[in-house]
């Protein structure tokens, strides 16, 4: 495990101006330590990286740069707090096999969840209240089957997607996938601001990263380039609904782009909330119209999290009680709330693992009906 020492030392790498990605990992394989990038000699540095790089590297630090590692030490002495570097073992693999890791992550929360099967859920922040609602379902039933759920915690999709994780990981507990959220500030900021206590439920329940140092307002400039570590984590992404402006549409190019899956739910033709979606399925996403078909397509079974549900037998009960307003022929999501007596919330729980046994199926246009 890397020490604070080596931490602080990261975090001057990364911090020295001109130094990216691509430098450091040419650094750390030409000295293979940190420490001892830090020691060469003007000469070698020269020759690894070059004139400008290999001075800023021997220059102390500023002391903008030292009061930014000061803090971050500071800040690390929350046992729920983490840097992940290069060298700390639980940095994503798959992250740095995308070739553009970033040098380091600031995590609050759960680490254990960079260990799952994780799938990307994301979409316009300006959605419509179907779109939400079908994100959180879809979220709820992913991470219910084990599969972590990666969003960027803007509003919208991402918000809801990151909601109904949450909502599988307070009903089933720790086996449950549950959610990691990737942010573009700095890890002790909140954007928007009105996600505050959602970013709050995240950090308690699953994981939040950033890549940006502590205190990093929120530029525009950071939210695309961090949609790269998103499609990185995931074994694909879901587009649930999509403009054709929409930012996700950056995120399902980069997915291509690292060899991942691309997924979309497919809308009405006239509405202009699924045009980016419509256009990823022409490039050759694949359409998705139930939970099943990601697992199916990922090659994965939904995990012992949906088995825990199932074995609880007063959850069961529950869900055959609504299976008995679903008939064959399709049905609102309204009307079977207006039947069942539930709330909307407990009504779509309960569909998604009723969708996740196989009983029910969710049609194209958001109605359900019994299989």
């Amino acid at each position: 495990m890397p020490t604070h020492a080596d931490d602080a030392l990261f975090l001057r790498l990364a911090l020295t101006r001109g130094i990216g990605p691509a430098t450091a990992h040419r650094l750390l394989k030409g000295f293979g330590d940190i420490g001892a990038i830090f020691q060469a000699d003007r000469a070698r540095l020269v020759a690894t990286v070059g004139e400008a790089a290999a001075q800023a590297l021997r220059d102390p630090p500023e002391p903008e740069t030292e009061r930014a590692i000061a803090t971050t030490l500071v800040w690390l002495e929350n046992d729920d707090h983490h840097l992940l570097t290069w060298a700390h073992p639980k940095f994503p693999a798959a992250l740095l096999e995308t070739g553009d890791a970033p040098l380091l992550l600031f995590a609050h929360g759960r680490l254990e969840l960079l260990a799952r099967p994780a799938l990307a859920v994301v979409g316009s922040r300006n959605c419509s209240g179907g779109g939400a609602d079908t994100a959180e379902a879809f979220a709820d039933a992913f991470s219910a089957g084990g599969l972590c759920v990666v969003s960027g915690l803007a509003q919208g999709i991402d918000s809801a997607a990151h909601r109904g994780a949450l909502l599988a990981a307070q009903r089933i507990g720790p086996l449950a996938g549950s959610t990691i959220a990737v942010i573009g500030t700095g890890i002790d900021r909140v954007y928007p601001a009105r996600n505050r206590d959602l970013a709050h439920r995240v950090a308690e329940h699953g994981l939040l990263l950033s890549e940006y140092p502590l205190g990093t307002a929120p530029r525009p400039e950071n939210f695309p380039r961090r949609n790269r570590i998103i499609s990185g984590l995931s074994r694909g992404v879901l587009v649930v609904e999509a403009s054709l402006a929409s930012g996700s549409l950056i995120t399902a190019r980069l997915a291509g782009d690292q060899g991942r899956d691309v997924f979309a739910i497919p809308g009405s033709i006239h509405s202009t909330f699924h045009k980016g979606c419509h256009r990823l399925i022409k490039q050759g996403a694949k359409l998705v119209e139930a939970a099943a078909d990601v697992f199916d397509e990922l090659g994965l079974a939904p995990g012992a999290a949906a088995a825990t549900v199932k074995r609880d037998d007063a959850t069961e009960s529950s869900r055959d009680g609504l299976l008995a307003h679903i008939e064959h022929a399709p049905i609102a999501v309204d009307e079977i709330v207006e039947r069942a007596g539930n709330t909307i919330d407990q009504v779509l729980a309960e569909l998604t693992l009723l969708e996740l046994e196989g009983r029910v199926e969710r049609l194209a246009d958001g109605r359900w009906q019994r299989r």
